[in-house]
């Protein structure tokens, strides 16, 4: 029923949008073999046009004439850069025939035997046998009986027809029109009388399904019968959408309890902002969704991701995968490219002091994209992976120096796809990106009577959150954050510059500070220090259109300060730790011995007067 539904709907739109059928000879007479005709094409996008209300299945029927509604209601979603080609099929004639003594007159289209006429009458799906008569090497076609088998072609498998229709043109000569213009226009003038096949043989970047090629007679007749149509106004119309585009991050990590650490799963864990520690590796995915091929017509022959990322990233290289997927889930697999394969490449280069990274599918892989039948049956609409989810993944490194944007302003990573169909002078873009964001730490170091000596202090960074110790190297007073390690005497020991201790490279987790040495003559600290960095949306992206993240952080469960760091607001969170004199202990050694000897000279004299008292004997006993 769907298919005899679709023959019909697609029979209809070819008699009454095409309009090749001649009945009878118009009223208005015999045709007019000393003129010449003229096309006229007005390409609207229908699909922006239907979703503004400026246009349904109902508003227009082509009648071959020109109509000042239809440019007037859709002059606004007119198409610029579609291609047509023509080329003319076969010759227009009066048929007479007498039959019981009883006249009838009737329209024909003839074309002479031989190659390109076999073409395409297989194209169409008929042969020379489906011809109303025959005069010596030329066969005799009703406008009835090609309309019928367009539309059945067309009905049964739209692309293989398209196609075959498309590579007739080629091959067959055709003459292109100029592509259309900013009116959606494009035209053919001074054309011989006969019967034309119109194909769509080139679309700009945002038309996702041809027209239909087309039959069209050069005379038709109008409407209302009352004669011949000699300059022919059509209004094919095409459906218009694009790609979609989306970047996301994660931590690499599973142990950091972000994510499950699922390679399969696009959910798991990734987002367009994440955190890390410097020397954690970042999982980066791209996921788009490939716009709809219908047809060689409309193919893409580009498609490429320009990658950019921020100088305190730095890529992995020679990881880069490409999936495709028949769902937006991403769960049903029905490719995978790596770089060796040779279906796309990948190329670094700089970027605004970051790296860049070009993802280009090559010509192989085009092809695949274009024409596998590995998704699509060959009865339907769309061909090759048309529809399908394409997800690239690779991985990028967070830098342990000063490259680094600590802070709120975070680490941009934006990505651009372009993206061409068969008219290469005509692309589009779509842009996304995500941010990575990393903090820091900066404790002021303080002994009580401002006297101590800061070299002898030690400390120790321990991550509560993920368990290990924070291992870093110092530049210019600064230590930034380079691994982690699960052993203690393996931690990286921190001493203040300058009573500073300023660690960089932290990411939002909950952190234990020990003092594991100080200066002599002053307590160390009784308890670590529990510093929390904590994550919450902040303001919307000017560029991206999403909310940011701002950090704030809490040291013994109290509020603490976020300090910038240059322009990045919220980026090191502050805390002062001040160590007291200790109690004063006598020294050892000298004149201090004499304390002792004092103490031991009272507690045996004391001792002896005990054992006197006890022991000596009482009075009246013996």
């Amino acid at each position: 029923m769907k298919r005899l539904n679709k023959f019909l709907c697609i029979l209809m739109m070819l008699s009454l949008m095409l309009a090749i059928s001649v009945p009878a000879l118009a009223a208005g007479g015999a045709i007019d073999t000393s003129k010449t005709g003229s096309l006229n094409l007005y390409k609207y996008d229908i699909t922006s046009a239907a979703a503004a209300g400026a246009w349904d299945a109902g508003s227009h029927v082509t009648t071959g004439a020109e109509d000042s509604s239809v440019s007037s209601a859709l002059g606004s979603y007119a198409i610029k850069g579609v291609k047509y080609s023509y080329i003319k099929v076969a010759d227009i004639t009066a048929f007479n025939s007498f039959v019981g003594g009883v006249g009838s007159s009737m329209v024909l289209y003839s074309m002479p035997s031989g190659t390109a006429s076999e073409q395409l009458l297989s194209a169409l799906g008929i042969s020379y046998s489906d011809a109303h008569h025959q005069v010596e090497n030329n066969y005799y076609f009703t406008s009835d009986k090609l309309i019928d088998a367009l539309a059945s072609s067309l009905s049964s498998n739209s692309t293989d027809t398209k196609n075959a229709l498309e590579n007739y043109i080629y091959t067959q000569g055709g003459t292109a029109l100029p592509e259309t213009d900013q009116y959606g226009h494009t035209s053919a003038t001074d054309l011989q009388l006969g019967l034309y096949l119109v194909v769509e043989t080139a679309v700009p970047q945002n038309v996702t399904s041809t027209t239909d090629p087309f039959l069209v007679s050069v005379p038709m007749t109008a409407a209302d019968g009352s004669g011949w149509l000699y300059d022919i106004t059509l209004y094919p119309k095409n459906n218009t959408g694009g790609p979609t585009l989306e970047k996301t991050v994660r931590e690499a990590s599973e142990s950091t309890g972000k994510n499950t650490g699922s390679t399969e799963s696009i959910t798991d864990g990734y987002a367009h902002t994440a955190t890390g520690s410097n020397g954690d590796v970042m999982q980066y995915q791209i996921i788009s969704t490939l716009p709809t091929i219908t047809s060689a017509a409309s193919q893409l022959t580009a498609y490429s991701f320009a990658d950019n990322l921020s100088k305190g990233l730095t890529y992995a290289q020679n990881d880069v995968v490409v999936e495709f997927f028949r769902d937006a889930e991403c769960a049903e697999k029905v490719a995978t490219w790596n770089q060796a394969d040779g279906k796309f490449a990948v190329n670094y280069g700089s970027s605004d002091g970051g790296s860049s990274m070009t993802i280009s599918v090559t010509e192989p892989g085009l092809t695949e994209i274009n024409t596998s039948s590995t998704v699509h049956d060959t009865s339907g609409t769309q061909r090759g992976y048309s529809g399908c989810t394409m997800r690239i993944t690779y991985t990028a490194i967070i830098n342990g120096d000063s490259s680094v944007v600590y802070g709120d302003s975070g680490n941009p990573n934006d990505v651009t796809l372009t993206w061409r169909r068969t008219n290469a002078d005509y692309y589009d873009t779509l842009q996304d990106d995500c941010h990575v964001y990393v903090y820091g730490l900066d404790l002021t170091k303080e002994f009580s009577d401002g006297a101590g000596n800061y070299e002898n202090v030690k400390m120790t960074v321990h991550n509560d959150t993920d368990d290990y110790y924070v291992q870093a190297s110092q530049t210019e007073g600064v230590y930034y954050v380079t691994g982690r390690t699960a052993n203690e005497e393996e931690a990286t020991v921190f001493t203040p510059l300058e009573k500073k201790i300023v660690i960089k490279g932290l990411e939002d987790d909950a952190y234990a500070i020990k003092e594991t040495a100080t200066d002599e003559g002053y307590s160390l600290l009784g308890d670590s220090i529990k510093v929390v960095i904590s994550m919450s949306e902040g303001s919307v992206c000017d560029t991206c259109n999403k909310a940011t993240l701002t950090a704030s952080g809490t040291v013994n469960g109290e509020a603490g300060e976020m300090a910038t760091d240059g322009s990045s607001a919220h980026a090191l969170i502050t805390l002062t730790v001040t160590n007291s004199k200790g109690f004063d202990l006598p020294q050892t050694g000298g004149n201090g011995t004499w304390i002792y000897t004092t103490i031991g000279i009272v507690l045996m004299a004391g001792a002896a007067a005990i054992f006197f008292i006890v022991t000596r004997r009482r009075p009246g006993r013996r």
